[in-house]
């Protein structure tokens, strides 16, 4: 996975990894969400890649564009990030 630049710092996405059809987000929490074409439609995955590149406005279009089911729970560790 590439780490998140989050240039606005509030961001709780940690990283995230680019496929084809599909954009994979982990959280602060430790939490990882597949977001795919079928379960979140082709132009707001497409989106998410897009603001995922330039490290500014992931976060705020999945909460504003996208319901809780968009997204399949993959993982969820144990411990939260820390960031320094």
């Amino acid at each position: 996975m590439k780490l998140y630049e989050n240039r606005s710092r509030k961001s709780p996405v940690v990283a995230y990894e680019c496929g084809d059809d599909s954009i994979t987000i982990k959280f602060f929490d430790g939490s990882v969400y597949l977001y795919t074409y079928e379960s979140a439609g082709n132009a707001n995955v497409e989106q998410m890649k897009k603001y995922a590149l330039i490290g500014h406005g992931l976060n705020g279009f999945l909460t504003r564009f996208l319901s809780k089911g968009a997204g399949i729970k993959i993982q969820h560790d144990s411990e939260p990030i820390i960031l320094n």
